[in-house]
């Protein structure tokens, strides 16, 4: 077997084995320097610690704002637009140095805001949006309940009743990212008067709303997940999202943030393949870098054959949002497969670990857990199967 050294293309030691990121305009890949530059400098330094300590990263709010990528243009004066695969690879390179700290912003930037822009009136979101835009006020997206999970759309149990001008809410919502510090969280409720799925932003300080941070966590520990228990939580009508009338309108918000996930996908594999390339090189066993071993050898390449697959679903992806023709199923098949092959991935980088794997300080570990949640929120694979499936056949297999 030769030990020839050849030199090393960069991209494949990042996992940019096909350079997605050539795809970009000058300006674009400028502004994608300027995340990665935030992301190594303010992110990556604390990512294990804020990871093993179960918090999450409240005093970056002032450096994220500063970044200038957050919201879409007419949310606030000077927001600038972003083409679909630059926001995707931003999301990207968040998950690749901490998937916490990807759906961190994630939660803010694409649910919360996104709840208020697709169904919120104008006079809402010219209310709400500067304001989370400049990160003086964070959101937090409620859907998901203690015994209702996957049938969300027609089984939530959490109630609104009008009484005038005012909605009461009574119910409970579990793992709800952002919950526990969230200024303005939007919760999913079914109107007892008609049956349908309406969207309400509760303030904090609601009387009535609690939010218990869940403890023992095994994965994306970084963030805030929450309990809700809404006690005759009293909202405006003012705050019922004017845009959302059925669960219909829910998912037209997820059919956006469920594509993001795809891309926290790829920025997870993408970290884990980079622990390992990097550990493989510099480990040595029988007098040689690990990475001189075939089997080692094989595993890297399995990795980023993954990752480069999912890529390329992610990038055709980004054109079909371009074109404004991007459905549910579509999305619901991006997020099926990129967390599906990235849990092959980091499985893989860290078995090229061995015993090393489990420990924090190698990274791979904090991604190998990580996976998990981003393989279940979003709807579970085996919901998006289901999604693709009705499009494919014409026949719906849900319950």
């Amino acid at each position: 077997m030769s030990t020839q050294h050849k030199k090393i293309d960069p991209a494949a030691v990042e996992g940019d084995f096909f350079r997605v990121k050539d795809l970009l305009s000058s300006q674009e890949r400028e502004t994608l320097e300027r995340v990665r530059t935030f992301l190594a400098e303010k992110v990556e330094p604390t990512a294990n610690e804020l990871w093993a300590r179960a918090e999450s990263p409240l005093h970056l709010m002032d450096a994220v704002r500063d970044l200038e990528i957050t919201g879409l243009p007419g949310d606030a004066p000077g927001v600038t637009g972003q083409s679909p695969l630059l926001k995707g690879l931003i999301s990207m390179e968040m998950a690749r140095t901490d998937p916490s700290f990807a759906t961190f912003y994630g939660v803010h930037n694409g649910l919360g805001m996104g709840s208020i822009r697709e169904c919120g009136s104008a006079e809402q979101q010219e209310r709400w949006l500067p304001q989370m835009v400049r990160w003086e006020k964070i959101g937090a997206f409620g859907l998901t309940e203690p015994l209702v999970g996957s049938g969300t759309a027609g089984g939530l149990l959490t109630t609104a009743r009008r009484e005038g001008d005012t909605w009461v809410l009574n119910g409970e919502k579990k793992w709800i990212g952002n919950a526990t510090f969230a200024d303005l969280v939007v919760i999913w409720a079914r109107d007892e008067a008609d049956d349908q799925v309406k969207g309400f932003v509760v303030e904090r300080g609601t009387p009535g709303f609690t939010a218990r941070k869940l403890e023992g966590k095994i994965a994306l520990r970084g963030v805030q997940n929450a309990h809700i228990v809404l006690a005759d939580v009293r909202v405006p009508e003012a705050n019922r999202l004017q845009r959302a009338e059925s669960f219909r309108d829910t998912a037209r918000v997820l059919k956006t943030t469920r594509g993001g996930v795809a891309w926290f996908a790829i920025g997870c594999s993408m970290g884990a393949y980079e622990a390992a390339r990097a550990y493989a090189v510099e480990r040595e066993q029988f007098g040689k870098p690990i990475a001189s071993f075939q089997l080692v050898q094989d595993l890297l390449s399995r990795m980023l054959a993954n990752i480069t697959a999912c890529q390329a679903l992610a990038v055709r992806m980004a054109g079909l949002q371009a074109d404004g023709t991007l459905n549910d199923a579509q999305a619901a098949l991006a997020k099926m497969f990129c967390t599906t092959r990235m849990r092959e991935t980091v499985a893989w980088a860290r078995e090229v670990f061995g015993a090393n794997g489990i420990l924090l300080e190698h990274k791979a570990a904090r991604f190998f857990a990580d996976a998990e949640a981003l393989y279940s929120y979003e709807g579970t694979r085996d919901m998006n199967s289901l999604i693709v499936g009705r499009a494919a056949t014409g026949i719906s297999a849900f319950v």
